[in-house]
């Protein structure tokens, strides 16, 4: 079984898989909008260049997304992408690119189970916990 990360948006999944994946070092490896898709004739014409699927491939791990229908958006809640590294630096590289006009919840800063752990919410409104250099 696979479990992999769907993030959903407001009309901003492409500019969000771009910006993760040169953060991240990452590949969309697909992106389809709705208007290039199948169904473009059962969408409205204003809603063809929103993504209705996006895959972004980070070495054998994959985080895919898309743009929500309007009517069905809701902001994200409940959960975080949690991306661990060994290196300190990389981590706070990360997660500075990552906070980049979005919010920090809490600093990158050594805690009693690593030398680098941090939360914050991107320009996007993805949560994310960025964790660096184990102490155990």
């Amino acid at each position: 079984m696979d479990v992999n990360i769907y993030l959903t948006f407001d009309g901003r999944c492409a500019e969000a898989f771009a910006d993760y994946a040169r953060i991240l070092g990452g590949k969309v490896a697909f992106s389809q909008t709705f208007g290039e898709s199948p169904m473009a004739k059962d969408v409205p014409a204003e809603q063809h260049d929103r993504v209705m699927h996006s895959e972004l491939h980070l070495g054998d791990k994959v985080i895919m997304g898309s743009d929500a229908p309007p009517q069905w958006y809701t902001a994200p809640g409940g959960f975080s992408v949690s991306l661990g590294f060994d290196d300190v630096e990389e981590g706070q590289r990360v997660f500075d690119a990552l906070a980049e006009g979005g919010t920090v919840k809490m600093p990158l800063q050594e805690t009693f189970w690593a030398k680098g752990f941090g939360m914050l919410i991107d320009r996007f409104g993805t949560p994310w916990i960025v964790n660096a250099g184990s102490k155990g």
